[in-house]
């Protein structure tokens, strides 16, 4: 299939209050692709993802959004907040809530609408779950449900900001596994910032290291032999 541009990223500056944490950073990001962003704590891995979303301007440069995404086929799946855990909600109803975008002045949530959340619960392995408080479900399986809300905004692309925050070792590999086959098997595009360096470099296709001392963007294999993946490899044993 032949690939189609999502995002472009052209000598941007992104920062607050006339500060700019990432600079001259040029982007490119395909149906299909697979990015990983790694690298320093604070160096501005979520501030990227915020001007990727158009939540926060450029500062100079342009980031140019496909048509569908500007009209809202992104899924996004934040970190989670204690508050947002426990939310008084059916796993259904969390769900349910990506279509708010298409909702419009609708009172009611169509058969379609809510037909697509209950396939997503089944893609996702969590269908019965669909009437449990989400609350009282385990991190993992409260990952599952975010991603499935995600699926429901997204038809091209999603982008996640450290998904397997607070989960236990199995939980990640389950959610890591879901996102390569939403990738491999639907062609979704993915955009994941992630501090995970092993299952990052496994599934990826593209790798963009953001650092104090400078960007690197290509191949995992070719950040494997950069001076930034040879640093974070040996933080990572």
């Amino acid at each position: 299939m032949e690939k189609t541009d999502l995002i472009a990223c052209r000598n941007v500056s992104l920062g607050y209050e006339g500060q700019s944490i990432l600079t001259h950073l040029d982007l490119r990001v395909q149906s299909g692709d697979y990015l990983c962003v790694v690298g320093d704590n604070g160096s501005g891995k979520s501030t990227l993802l915020r001007g990727l979303l158009g939540l926060l301007p450029p500062q100079s440069g342009e980031i140019w959004r496909a048509p569908e995404l500007r009209q809202g086929a992104v899924g996004y799946l934040p970190q989670q907040t204690q508050a947002q855990r426990d939310f008084p909600a059916t796993a259904l109803e969390v769900v349910l809530s990506g279509c708010l975008n298409r909702k419009g002045l609708r009172f009611f949530y169509t058969a379609a609408e809510k037909t697509q959340a209950l396939q997503n619960l089944g893609k996702l392995g969590v269908l019965e779950l669909k009437d449990q408080s989400y609350r009282n479900l385990s991190g993992g399986q409260q990952q599952r449900v975010l991603l499935a809300r995600a699926l429901c905004a997204a038809s091209r692309l999603l982008i996640l900001d450290e998904p397997i925050t607070g989960l236990d070792p199995a939980a990640a590999q389950d959610l890591y596994k879901t996102l390569a086959y939403l990738n491999r098997t639907e062609g979704m595009a993915v955009i994941m910032v992630t501090h995970d360096l092993r299952p990052a470099l496994r599934d990826a296709g593209t790798v963009l290291h953001i650092g104090r001392r400078g960007t690197f963007l290509g191949t995992p294999q070719a950040y494997l032999a950069s001076p930034y993946g040879r640093r974070f490899k040996e933080a990572d044993l």
